[in-house]
């Protein structure tokens, strides 16, 4: 059943789920609601997209319904949503609907969806605003979710969605998708391992790569790369090893210069505040294991010193 999907890399587990709800949607036109959720980069919105493509109108099931797509942050108010978004764009309408960056939701628009997307066995629900009564048929209308902070969710609200996880992709899945976007190129001497191994397992950043590398080619008249060509690249574009950027490095120079440092050290020798450091930065050296943290402060491991000494 995956094979639905099968122009997508990766996410096995997920197509597998999101098939079997398809296949269902056959034959009953409903699907549940549902909650994409994974960091970001990882094909949230391009899974949940492809989900809206495969689900039809009912009079014509070879035509998909109209699909809306709306980014959570330019949700002001319920007001606004009612009449800028379910009256023109939902109501009596055969649509599917992505809300993006769900943890954008304001609250009254959350309060409202709860009703809206309360689930019985009629799978349908009306909303009263002012005096109108709206009318929601899931067989007409289906909801999709999207996020990367899944904990921001109002969680009477997750209770009503059936959560899609995604994972993060591997070297390999990576390498595929730059290999896909570029089918005229010949990749030589196993290159895409390393390419693959600087996308900090992010199918976004893989498509940003595969247009560097197809610029390089053009660049330089040629559809063949290799490892020179690889080594040429990451010097222009300053790519280094297991794709830390500029102030991840700096951190970790920081770090060896002292047992531990403190966030707010961190923060004055970079000049950055102390929650871009931790949402920005300290994850993935947390999660590369160059860097940990304890009682006493932010602290550089054997790995981000061996780093550092082969990367000097």
């Amino acid at each position: 059943m995956t094979n639905q999907f099968d122009g997508i890399v990766g996410q096995d587990a997920a197509k597998r789920k999101l098939a079997f709800y398809l296949e269902g949607y056959k034959a009953s036109r409903i699907v549940p609601h549902l909650m994409f959720v994974a960091p970001k980069g990882c094909g949230k919105t391009t899974l949940a997209i492809a989900t809206a493509k495969r689900l039809t109108k009912k009079e014509d099931g070879s035509k998909p319904k109209t699909f809306l797509e709306i980014n959570c942050s330019t949700l002001k108010n319920v007001r606004q949503f009612i009449n800028q978004v379910v009256f023109p764009h939902i109501a009596d309408k055969d649509v599917t609907v992505l809300f993006d960056e769900a943890s954008e939701l304001p609250r009254d628009v959350t309060m409202a969806l709860l009703t809206i997307l309360n689930p019985n066995k009629e799978n349908k629900n009306s909303f009263a605003f002012d005096d109108t009564l709206i009318d929601f048929d899931f067989s007409r209308q289906s909801f999709l979710f999207a996020t990367t902070e899944a904990q921001l969710i109002f969680h009477s609200l997750m209770d009503r969605l059936e959560r899609i996880d995604l994972e993060e992709y591997s070297h390999s899945h990576l390498a595929e998708i730059v290999k896909k976007n570029l089918l005229h190129v010949t990749f030589k001497d196993g290159v895409l391992v390393k390419v693959a191994s600087v996308l900090r397992g992010n199918a976004r950043q893989a498509q940003k790569m595969s247009m560097n590398i197809n610029t390089y080619l053009k660049n330089k008249s040629q559809t063949t790369f290799d490892d020179k060509d690889w080594a040429s690249l990451s010097n222009s574009l300053g790519i280094l090893p297991l794709g830390l950027n500029r102030i991840e490095l700096q951190i970790l120079n920081i770090l060896a210069t002292r047992k531990e440092s403190s966030l707010t050290s961190l923060s004055a020798k970079t000049g950055l505040t102390r929650e871009c450091i931790q949402k920005d930065f300290e994850l993935y050296l947390q999660k590369l294991n160059l860097m940990e943290i304890s009682k006493l402060g932010r602290i550089l491991t054997t790995k981000g010193a061996e780093y550092l000494k082969a990367n000097a």
